[in-house]
C-alpha cells in the first residue's frame, strides 16, 4: 500500500463510522486516479484499489473525502464527514478480479480494526443514495465479505411476513421512493432479482434488520 498524500479537509472532530464501497465507473485505474486527484473534479476517495490488487491511499483516513455525495444512512446525512471511501477500479460492467477482492479484504480488515467500525458499517454507495447510485453493483461479492466478517449478509432468512418498509428503515435505507429502496436493497442482497416485492425480499430484510445495531 502506498502512503497517503494527506490531502483533504478535516473531519471537524468526527471519527469515521462507515466504510462506503464504490466502483470507479471508468476505463481503468489510471483514469480513475487522474480524476480523483484533480481538484477541479471535486471528487475524491481515501483509497483506490486497481485491478491487480494494488491499494493506494489518496486521502488520509482521518480527513474528509468527497466520495459519498448527497444521501443518508440510518437517518443521518453528511456521510462524507463520517465515512471512509474505497474506490475499486471497475467500469461497472464486469466482475471484480480476485486480486482486487483479496486486497479489499486486507484493507477493510485494517480499517475496521483501526476505527472500531462494525461489519454493519460497511455499505454500498447505492445503499446511501438509492436515487442516484448503483455502485458497486450486482457483480460485487458482498457475501464473500460477510463470510470474512467484513460486512453483513442474510445467511439465515427472517420472517417473510415482516413489513419490508420497516425492515429497510431499521437497516438504514433512506426514506425514498419504495421502488428505489427495494432496488437498492436487491442490488446488494438479492442481485438480479426482479418484479414486485416478494417473500424472499421480506425474509432477507428481516434477517438483517434484527441483529443490526446503529453505527
Amino acid at each position: 500500500m502506498l502512503p497517503s498524500p494527506n490531502c483533504g479537509p478535516r473531519r471537524d472532530g468526527l471519527r469515521p463510522e462507515l466504510v462506503v464501497i464504490h466502483y470507479t465507473g471508468m476505463a481503468d485505474a489510471a483514469a480513475a486516479r487522474a480524476r480523483l486527484c484533480d481538484p477541479a473534479a471535486e471528487v475524491s476517495a481515501h483509497w483506490l484499489i486497481d485491478e491487480a490488487g494494488r491499494a493506494e491511499a489518496l486521502v488520509d483516513e482521518g480527513l474528509r473525502a468527497w466520495h459519498a455525495g448527497a444521501g443518508e444512512w440510518q437517518g443521518r446525512g453528511d456521510v462524507n464527514s463520517r465515512s471512509i471511501g474505497i474506490e475499486l477500479a471497475n467500469p461497472g460492467d464486469r466482475p471484480f478480479p480476485a486480486p482486487q477482492m483479496a486486497a479489499l479484504e486486507r484493507l477493510l480488515g485494517g480499517i475496521l480494526e483501526r476505527w472500531a467500525i462494525p461489519p454493519a458499517g460497511v455499505i454500498a454507495h447505492s445503499d446511501l443514495a438509492p436515487l442516484r447510485k448503483t455502485d458497486p453493483g450486482p457483480r460485487f461479492d458482498w457475501r464473500r465479505l460477510a463470510l470474512a466478517g467484513l460486512s453483513v449478509w442474510p445467511f439465515v432468512p427472517g420472517d417473510p411476513a415482516t413489513d419490508l418498509a420497516e425492515s429497510l428503515t431499521r437497516i438504514g435505507y433512506p426514506p425514498v421512493d419504495p421502488v428505489a429502496r427495494l432496488a437498492a436493497f436487491r442490488l446488494r442482497f438479492r442481485p438480479w432479482a426482479t418484479g414486485p416485492e416478494g417473500p424472499a425480499d421480506r425474509a432477507a430484510a428481516a434477517a438483517l434488520a434484527g441483529p443490526l445495531r446503529r453505527v
